[in-house]
């Protein structure tokens, strides 16, 4: 692989563990104030979260190599440019969310995420049909979180 592939690759790993690592760093800061609000109806079980999470970092990662390894620097550096914005704006969401309690930013923070990851997963696409629908869960769970960060503002 050349030089600039495994540097991208070795980016991609670590944006994701960014991710991993800071999306949990506010969420226990206050237990009892998320448990005290008030759930949108389409919340899913908090097993379901110990599963999807671990799945879409492990295909993040997957992807980053994969992206890196298949498509010209262009598309490969146009992917780790929204993928890091998407994470910087997904621990926006968990910062805003669980320690000033914004609700309302952390709703405009998560939809922002959700739309910047449609072109990593285009862009998955391209570099491989299949590592582009194993990438769909995290879509379509980073949609769904984005809803439900939309419902707690709006019931809170």
């Amino acid at each position: 692989m050349e030089s600039w592939r495994t540097v991208a690759a070795v980016a991609g790993v670590v944006l994701v563990a960014v991710y991993a690592i800071g999306s949990g760093f506010w969420v226990n800061s206050n237990p009892g104030w998320y448990y005290s609000l008030n759930r949108p109806s389409w919340q899913p079980p908090s097993w379901i979260f110990g599963i999807i999470w671990p799945y879409n970092f492990i295909m993040l990662g997957v992807a980053s190599f994969v992206v890196s390894r298949n498509l010209s620097r262009t598309l490969v550096l146009t992917w780790l440019a929204f993928f890091a914005l998407s994470v910087s704006a997904a621990l926006l969401w968990s910062y805003l969310f669980y320690s000033p309690h914004n609700l309302v930013g952390a709703a405009i923070a998560l939809v922002t995420a959700a739309i910047l990851t449609l072109p990593i997963t285009i862009i998955t696409f391209r570099a491989s049909i299949g590592y582009g629908l194993a990438l769909l869960p995290y879509q379509i769970w980073v949609a769904i979180a984005s809803s439900l960060a939309v419902g707690y503002a709006i019931k809170n």
